[in-house]
């Protein structure tokens, strides 16, 4: 989520540092996404569903995030700059086009949700305190599931995925403010009692998504423009590291990441509200993007969640125009790399 100055990361450093220092299924079609024949990559143009938000005048922005299907059907979107008493997590039915506020407190800043396989709770990073905070499905009994410093450093959680059994892999953006390549991917044990470090020197790392076999890892790094692929070993330790994807972003920069059953690699973007799509080997398949008009007043789409089983997909936009949710047809189904995170 986390991202370089464009107008949005002004504010939400603002609350990061206050918070740090202690200071205070929709029914519109459109064209399927389809492999790019050899002459280029297609472009399609993503439908507006709805507006979730409007901006805060507490914060400035609203940044929607960590879109992710219940066991319902509806989709949970995190607005990560809502300030106390707005919501901050909103239950959206999405034939209806209406929203429900699911929680609220006077403290986080939610950049990812995802629903654990162990527990079935639903699990959001809170990028300004370091923590990572579950609740209820239905919004209640918020707990905190992990708090404090890795090897001796403090965390910028920014997303996070499960494996099979419900531990968990979440991207630590530290380093980012200042510039330097010190972030790191942190597996965390599904009951919250060990972490360790996977990956260290990654330059600001932000999307986080298991392929689509559970082999290995897929990392985003915002500063950088580029997606890493962390292979994995039989116990979960990273057995080779390398670029995967360098990104010609222009000034947008590379944030979540979501793969669906094809093992195709959705990146979402800051700076631009459009998602890259690629196949496993890196090639672009295609672009989607708000176009036109309703573009105007949108910055980024950081993030995507692809109905499981199915190929309707929705990605989170915002701007000072709002945050909304866009529609595609993705070119894979949707599976849990594909929901949250």
């Amino acid at each position: 989520m986390e991202r370089l100055p464009i107008r949005s990361l002004a504010v939400l450093s603002a609350i990061c540092l206050t918070a740090l220092t202690g200071c205070g299924t929709g029914t519109e079609r459109t064209t399927p996404v389809t492999p790019a024949e050899p002459a280029g990559e297609r472009t399609v143009r993503a439908q507006q569903v709805m507006r979730l938000t409007t901006a805060h005048p507490e914060t400035g922005m609203t940044l929607l995030e960590g879109p992710v299907f219940d066991e319902r059907g509806d989709l949970l979107v995190v607005d990560v700059t809502a300030p106390a008493g707005k919501p901050k997590v909103h239950r959206v039915d999405l034939r209806r086009k209406t929203a429900h506020p699911v929680h609220t407190d006077d403290r986080g800043a939610y950049t990812s949700a995802q629903f654990s396989p162990h527990d079935g709770r639903l699990y959001l990073t809170d990028f300004a305190h370091g923590d990572i905070v579950s609740l209820a499905p239905d919004g209640g009994d918020p707990r905190t599931f992990f708090s404090g410093p890795v090897d001796g450093a403090p965390m910028n959680p920014d997303d996070l995925a499960f494996d099979r059994e419900g531990n968990l892999y979440v991207s630590d953006s530290r380093g980012m403010r200042e510039g330097r390549a010190t972030g790191r991917v942190v597996r965390i044990d599904r009951e919250g009692r060990e972490a360790a470090v996977l990956a260290d020197g990654l330059a600001a790392p932000n999307g986080i998504s298991f392929d689509e076999r559970y082999r290995g890892l897929w990392i985003s790094e915002l500063t950088a423009n580029r997606v890493s692929y962390l292979l994995l070993d039989r116990k979960g330790a990273v057995a080779s590291r390398h670029t995967a994807v360098r990104v010609d972003g222009g000034i947008a920069q590379t944030d979540s990441i979501a793969v669906d059953a094809e093992g195709n690699l959705y990146q979402a973007l800051h700076g631009r509200p459009a998602i890259l799509v690629y196949d496993r080997h890196g090639e672009r398949l295609a672009t989607v993007e708000v176009r036109g008009r309703e573009a105007e007043g949108l910055e980024s789409a950081t993030n995507v969640a692809i109905t499981p089983g199915g190929t309707r997909a929705y990605m989170t936009v915002s701007g000072p125009s709002g945050g909304f949710l866009y529609a595609f047809d993705a070119p894979g189904r949707g599976v849990r790399q594909s929901n949250g995170g």
